[in-house]
């Protein structure tokens, strides 16, 4: 595929939809697609746009070129928004870190599809990704440490989350990069894979997901992230309390798919989903 250059404020992001995917593009490729803030707010309005496009069943976020996401633009951020006073700074930061919370509790299930460069501020879409499949080519690295800074706006927190405390330190106090394997091996991603391979296992896992049903999926994915801040007594009740709810009030996927094993005997939850009816 072609890098687009970009034109304006109002293409720093791009999306497509095709056969339930919905491929959206950090598009700043000139710059490695470092985030400034008209990617922020475009990135809030593309999220706002195939929320609830039923259309689109699986959201993947990767980027043009050959960098995913190099992190904040450091001219735009620490300089020019910088010298706007705290009120620029809040208001970036604001936007930055509104549409990576919105991410994370997105609708529809999202996967990060990393073919590049991931560099500080990409540390925060990347987690609030649901999945994340790498290139072994990519590069992943906080920075921050070589230029005096500590890696903030949530990548320490999320570092310290995905990693193990000696690879979170690693990375934090080094500034060294690391390649795909690595960090699939330090669990900051799912899986590596090579390069030329990367957009067929993320379509291969982007279909898996489909066959699912949407409203499982968004309940599962939900209580994931609840329950890991959770003492084991707290998750237990918010569990229970969950699946009443899903059982009683969003039913018929349940009904359906236990009628298939049960009286149909077409299928068997250990090995595949039931069929679902589009």
């Amino acid at each position: 595929m072609p890098v687009a250059e970009p034109q304006d404020d109002t293409n720093v992001v791009r999306y497509e939809v095709s056969d339930g995917i919905a491929w959206v593009y950090f598009n700043r490729p000139e710059k490695r697609n470092a985030m400034n803030p008209a990617t922020n707010r475009v990135m809030t309005d593309v999220l706002d746009e195939i929320e609830f496009r039923d259309d689109v069943k699986v959201l993947v976020l990767t980027g043009e070129g050959d960098a995913w996401q190099a992190g904040m633009d450091l001219k735009e951020y620490f300089r020019e928004t910088e010298a706007q006073g705290l009120r620029g700074v809040r208001k970036s930061q604001r936007e930055s870190y509104g549409w990576f919370r919105r991410l994370r509790w997105y609708q529809k299930p999202t996967i990060a599809m990393v073919n590049g460069w991931c560099f500080g501020g990409g540390f925060g879409p990347l987690c609030a990704c649901d999945l994340a499949i790498c290139a072994d080519e990519a590069k992943f690295g906080l920075s921050e440490i070589n230029w005096g800074i500590l890696p903030g706006g949530g990548v320490t927190k999320v570092v310290v989350d995905f990693m193990s405390m000696r690879d979170a330190m690693y990375l934090t106090l080094t500034g060294e990069a690391i390649d795909g394997k690595t960090a699939a091996a330090w669990k900051l991603v799912n899986e590596s894979v090579p390069l030329d391979q990367l957009k067929g296992r993320v379509e291969e896992l982007a279909k898996t997901i489909m066959e699912k049903s949407p409203s499982a999926i968004k309940a599962a994915k939900d209580a994931v992230r609840r329950v890991k801040e959770m003492t084991y007594d707290n998750a237990e009740d918010y569990l229970v309390r969950a699946q009443e709810s899903a059982n009683f009030f969003d039913n018929e996927s349940r009904k359906e798919g236990i009628k298939q094993f049960i009286d149909d005997k077409s299928y068997k939850p250990g090995l595949a989903a039931f069929k679902r009816d589009e």
